[in-house]
């Protein structure tokens, strides 16, 4: 480690493990942005409710969150280069799992498909989960002077990734036209990968700080129990729920709004354009105010933008919506991290680790699915009170179930098959019908959909008017956890400022200005 002309202490290949580091959350970013895009090719090949795609997408998540918590606890003892090389592999197994798919489904059916989907996401989020358990102390440890801006530097990769997937997504599924194969899109993630492995070959990492300035392990954990350590956990858990759980399904949202899924998918990738561009500039933001200050407005736009979204009736109006919301979640992750790096710093990768191991879970027990279901929901409740007749034709012949709540939501297939006029299917049923090949799922799709055409262009308006119902709603209820969120974040400021005020804290226990903060 030397002294910068600032004062930074940093190692002599910091600026390349902060990009690698970089590179890595961006292909996290590619791959979940190109799931986003393909969740309508999985419902119509598989079947899939919108609770099912919540399943999945959700079952990604829950496994990043798994793995940062146990990836942080060992951190320092493994190594960071060893978990990085584990992260590697972990990508390259969920990318042959993923694409296995539509083998198990030809070979087993819909329940097949969905375990290689879930267990291939949940891998993807494990190889995701090492990283961050890697890049986040890393990036502390490297520029412990400057936390919060070079964190929020390091998760620009974030929407960075969003962006290049969501460019993808819009290119490769068109409106119009057939869109490229779900698998081919599912492996351009590697790509970023092997970047981050190449940036990577050979460099040294350093340990965490808590871990050079000797704390030891049963310290590091103590961390973990302070009253404010506990709160932030729990707030971290709502950044979760509403920041990753959103982002699974704004895009197929929005574009319900906008009768275009490729306007939905553009309105994606240009406020991912935007946080990518406002996260280079939070440290002369915390400047100005704490990053306390910062998360409460944060709080506030995210309220308030997913409150417009939700009663959004036009293009112009998502634009103005999406952007109040982009502004409010920009700087929640990261900076989240910075203020337990800061007020925590004894307890090195694992409390650093232990918040964004809860945001994940979060996401991903409660977040994904969660929003699933109130789309389904909404929808079926809808549906079923304008045309019982309509809403028998197109429910699933499955019951969801969440928290306790039940419904019996939209089968994604048969949604799917009126969306195109049964084109797909038809096509699918001819290519069977040349090779002289059977399918039960398609032979039952074909003979429900030769009795359902005969009201398709009713049925569609109603099915349509339902489902972007549910979307709606589900995004106005949803913007009640980030108002719990400033809430909580005003109840910290008033807690640090009846002790002198938000400081940060060094390794040995002292505050920058000699009040102790943890």
């Amino acid at each position: 480690m030397h002294d910068t002309a600032q004062g930074q202490t940093t190692a002599p290949n910091a600026q390349r493990l902060l990009w690698a580091g970089f590179m890595a959350i961006l292909a996290a970013g590619v791959g979940f942005s190109i799931r986003g895009g393909i969740l309508g090719q999985w419902a119509e090949k598989f079947g899939f409710t919108m609770t099912d795609l919540g399943n999945i997408t959700g079952g990604g998540l829950t496994g990043f969150g798994i793995i940062i918590l146990a990836g942080a606890f060992i951190a320092d003892k493994v190594g960071y280069g060893k978990l990085m090389a584990l992260a590697f592999v972990t990508h390259l197994i969920s990318a042959i799992l993923t694409l296995a798919a539509g083998a198990a489904f030809a070979a087993g059916g819909k329940d097949a498909a969905f375990q290689c989907l879930y267990w291939g996401m949940f891998l993807f989020a494990v190889g995701n989960g090492f990283c961050e358990a890697v890049v986040n102390p890393l990036v502390a440890t490297l520029f412990p002077t400057n936390k919060t801006h070079y964190l929020n530097i390091l998760h620009a990769g974030w929407p960075g990734g969003l962006i290049i997937g969501g460019l993808m997504s819009y290119f490769m599924n068109p409106d119009a036209a057939k869109p490229v194969t779900w698998e081919i899109q599912m492996s351009l993630f590697m790509v970023p990968v092997v970047l981050y492995g190449v940036m990577l070959l050979g460099q040294h990492f350093p340990k965490s700080e808590a871990s050079q300035a000797g704390v030891s392990y049963g310290k590091m954990f103590s961390q973990l129990l302070a009253p404010i350590m506990i709160a932030l956990l729990v707030i971290h858990a709502l950044v979760g729920y509403v920041e990753l759980g959103t982002d699974s399904w704004i895009g197929k949202i929005t574009g319900a709004i906008m009768a275009s899924k490729q306007k939905g998918l553009l309105l994606f990738v240009y406020t991912s354009g935007l946080m990518f561009a406002l996260r280079f500039f939070a440290g002369p933001i915390v400047e100005k105010i704490s990053p306390l200050g910062l998360l409460f407005v944060s709080g506030l736009l995210g309220f308030g933008g997913l409150q417009l979204l939700g009663d959004a009736t036009s293009v112009a109006l998502c634009i103005i919506a999406a952007t109040v919301y982009a502004c409010g979640k920009t700087f929640l992750w990261p900076t989240m991290l910075a203020v337990v790096s800061e007020q925590f710093p004894k307890g090195g990768a694992i409390t650093i680790g232990a918040i964004g191991g809860a945001g994940m879970l979060s996401a991903g027990l409660l977040g994904g699915p969660g929003i699933g279901f109130k789309q389904d929901f909404n929808a079926s409740n809808q549906l079923q009170a304008s045309s019982p007749a309509v809403y028998a034709r197109y429910k699933s012949d499955e019951e969801n179930h969440f928290l306790g709540f039940k419904v019996v939501g939209l089968d994604g297939a048969k949604v799917g098959v009126l969306d195109d006029g049964g084109r797909e299917l038809a096509r699918a049923a001819e290519i069977l019908k040349k090779d002289g090949k059977s399918d039960k799922n398609t032979d039952a799709l074909v003979k429900w959909w030769d009795e359902a055409k005969t009201t398709a262009d009713a049925d569609k308006k109603l099915v349509d008017e339902a489902g972007l119902h549910g979307g709606k709603v589900a995004l106005k209820l949803t913007s009640y956890v980030p108002l719990t969120m400033a809430g909580l974040y005003l109840l910290l400021i008033f807690y640090f400022k009846a002790r002198g005020g938000y400081k940060a804290v060094h390794v040995s226990g002292e505050p920058e200005t000699g009040a102790d903060m943890a």
